[in-house]
């Protein structure tokens, strides 16, 4: 059947574009510096010395500029104005985003999100690192754990989707969850719709896939604490809890703060969950989400652009947090 379409593109197009990503791209940075080096070479060899780690910079200096810079200053821009962006209308949009029909619901569910996905997942990721190293078959249950964050978050969402699948009553249950319910002799819940419960519903795939993330980084610092401290301190007398308590958490602390960032600055980017699951109904919409929505649902560029910038100004103290636990510890190293 959708051998009768035309493709959008021809194939000889196609083939055009794959030679100039594949082959046009890297020959071009590879004339850059032919080219930079033999003019280089013209200047005196103090102002090579002082011009050789510019030019090497230049071009991702460029991108930098041209894909980051600018993308952020016109969107901080575009926040003061109105939706064609003719006109500027100061503040407009950041009130309608606090009003009270605007995005303070999503601020609510983000903030769910940061609390509730970013402190289970890490916790949930340093208790299954101290377990499973203490079993043979560690590198299995790891794999499985970890397995999740190897599948897109679409197509997470879809799997949750029929997991959560919910029919009405006498219908028999389609979904899982709900059909393990009734078999042993409950209600059905519709955990997407539900108040109550759609937000942990939610919130719980995104902990299924990135608790096997945070396990990884933990595990492996965990490795790298001397088993002769361990040791030593187990025949002083230290029971495991206090092993535990006093010697491995302290050690592991740099690293469950640089996970834990991570995982606040994921929750708050959260988007794609939401929209396969719920597209931001029934009371689950999130800051990205609401974001997507104003800008391509709405068409009102202005107000997305206004989210956009409250994004970022959300996430940028957690990475400055987390560049510098990273700093911390490349000096102690």
């Amino acid at each position: 059947m959708l051998s009768n379409y035309p493709p959008i593109w021809p194939v000889t197009d196609l083939v055009i574009l794959a030679a100039i990503a594949v082959v046009g791209v890297p020959a071009v940075l590879v004339g850059y510096i032919l080219v930079t080096e033999r003019l280089l070479l013209l200047a005196p060899e103090r102002r090579q010395r002082l011009l050789r780690p510019w030019i090497w910079l230049a071009p991702a200096l460029l991108f930098l500029v041209v894909f980051l810079v600018y993308p952020t200053v016109y969107t901080f821009i575009l926040s003061f104005q109105n939706s064609p962006g003719t006109q500027f209308v100061g503040l407009d949009n950041y009130e309608y985003f606090f009003g009270p029909t605007g995005g303070l619901g999503a601020l609510k569910n983000s903030v769910l999100w940061l609390v509730f996905f970013s402190g289970i997942a890490v916790g949930l990721g340093l208790l299954i690192a101290i377990l499973v190293d203490r079993v043979r078959f560690e590198s299995i249950a790891k794999t499985t754990i970890f397995v999740p964050l190897a599948i897109s978050f679409v197509g997470a969402g879809v799997i949750w989707s029929f997991m959560y699948a919910y029919q009405t009553p006498p219908a028999p249950q389609t979904g899982l969850l709900n059909a393990v319910a009734t078999g042993l002799g409950g209600d059905p819940i519709a955990w997407i719709v539900n108040h109550t419960v759609n937000n942990p519903a939610l919130i719980t795939v995104g902990i299924w896939m990135w608790t096997g993330f945070c396990m990884v980084i933990l595990s492996a610092n965990l490795k790298s604490i001397s088993t002769e401290l361990l040791e030593a301190a187990r025949v002083d007398g230290a029971d495991e809890w206090q092993v535990f308590r006093r010697i491995i958490l302290p050690l592991l602390m740099p690293t469950v703060y640089v996970v834990g960032t991570t995982m606040i600055i994921t929750a708050l980017k959260t988007f794609d969950i939401v929209y396969v699951m719920s597209n931001g109904r029934f009371d689950t919409d999130v800051i990205a989400n609401l974001m997507y929505k104003e800008m391509f649902v709405n068409n009102q560029f202005g107000r997305a652009s206004a989210v956009a910038v409250i994004l970022l100004l959300a996430i940028v103290p957690f990475m400055v947090l987390n560049i510098r636990r990273f700093r911390e510890q490349e000096a102690i190293r």
